[in-house]
């Protein structure tokens, strides 16, 4: 399973800075940011979807860069998401229904303030 954790609140460099903290250049490492880069940070290996909500108009984009970076059996998961408070119950519960609930083990959200 790939330990997967949330990570929103705070500005784009903000929360680049709290995955790359987090990271800390480990091996098997995937992040998934919502929206452009900061240029404050550098997140080579972050694969970027398009700023939406991603778990209502942009879920398709979600689950399609989602199931790519799952096919790398990565061992922990970084998800960036650039909406606010209100839309990370919906996906953590969406991550949390099939057929990701098989492959992701969500940890606490880490929140920037």
């Amino acid at each position: 399973m790939t330990e997967t954790t949330l990570v929103w609140g705070g500005t784009a460099a903000a929360r680049e800075a709290a995955i790359a903290a987090a990271a800390d250049g480990e091996d098997g490492v995937a992040i998934l940011i919502e929206g452009l880069a900061s240029g404050q940070v550098e997140l080579p290996s972050a694969t970027r979807v398009a700023a939406g909500c991603l778990c209502c108009a942009g879920q398709l984009v979600l689950q399609v860069s989602l199931n790519r970076i799952l096919r790398q059996a990565p061992r922990r998961l970084f998800l960036g998401l650039a909406s606010g408070e209100e839309h990370v119950g919906r996906l953590r519960a969406w991550l949390q229904s099939a057929p990701y609930a098989a492959h992701l083990h969500l940890t606490p959200d880490l929140v920037c303030p």
